[in-house]
């Protein structure tokens, strides 16, 4: 048997040793995973057989190698939802639960008046803010579109039951049937550029699809195909809002900007003060 602190200050050195910047955390998410209880009863444990500490160790390698944490528990938490997360899909970060909070409140607002929002996800991943909006709007009638097969079949679990009107397509071409009535649209696109690939973290660029992160030599190729989608998408006075790299505040609202069909065009800084999504309403 081996003492929890003991086993836990280890697994922190060993995190801390790989680069990883949340080994006390993450050292706790994993143990709590091992024991199948969660961090905060984990000061219910004085001591771990061998068994727990052989699978501990494991995993603990494995996130020190910069394997995804979400990846090795299998679930990533997303405002009020839990998803299913893995190989083959793009681990939900927290900054774009502020997106996924804004376009709650936009659809929320409509609901308040009467209405039943229409609403769209595009470049879904794993679903994470099509089921947040389905979550906390449930009048909402939410759609949403991903190209990768691996990724939607992460999707397909995660809004299995929940009533989103899920498809496999491209941001591009995706929704015809709903052109021009559209309230909300919402996108994660990938906006990461091609030269800033070895900036990129490696839990991200070994581990998330390269297809939800890379977009052209400055990042804003799906940006530019988003602006065009969402105009014939949205009704008008329809809004959208984009995530972007926090080195794209001005480039973003810029590309909306430049075409005359947007309004009420704003940057929002997520809750370190960075810029990070984009939101603007199409002209009436």
């Amino acid at each position: 048997m081996t003492a929890r602190r003991a086993l836990l200050a280890a697994a922190v050195e060993r995190l801390r040793a790989g680069g990883v910047e949340s080994a006390e955390h993450d050292a706790a998410a994993l143990l709590a995973h091992v024991l199948g209880t969660d961090r905060s009863r984990l000061v219910l444990v004085d001591e771990v057989g061998p068994d727990v500490e052989r699978r501990y160790a494991d995993l603990v390698g494995r996130r020190a190698a910069r394997e995804p944490l979400q990846h090795l528990t299998g679930v990533a938490h997303f405002r009020h939802v839990e998803l299913a997360v893995g190989p083959g899909v793009f681990v939900p970060r927290p900054e774009t639960e502020l997106l996924a909070g804004w376009a709650v409140e936009q659809a929320a607002a409509l609901t308040a008046d009467g209405a039943s929002p229409v609403v769209v996800d595009l470049c879904t991943g794993s679903g994470a803010i099509a089921l947040s909006i389905a979550d906390e709007v449930p009048a909402a009638r939410v759609h949403a579109v991903e190209i990768d097969p691996p990724a939607h079949a992460w999707a397909e679990r995660n809004l299995a039951g929940t009533g989103v009107d899920l498809r496999l397509g491209d941001l591009a071409t995706a929704f015809d049937d709903l052109l021009g009535g559209v309230d909300v649209v919402t996108c994660n696109p990938p906006y990461i550029p091609l030269e800033a690939w070895e900036s990129v973290a490696p839990e991200a660029r070994d581990h998330d699809p390269h297809l939800a992160l890379f977009s052209g030599a400055d990042g804003l190729d799906a940006i530019r195909v988003l602006e065009q989608r969402a105009a014939v998408l949205l009704r008008p006075g329809g809004v959208l809002g984009v995530e972007h790299a926090d080195a794209q505040g001005d480039a973003v609202p810029a590309v909306f900007r430049a075409t005359g069909r947007w309004v009420e065009v704003r940057d929002h800084a997520d809750l370190a003060g960075r810029p990070r999504f984009t939101t603007a309403r199409l002209a009436r």
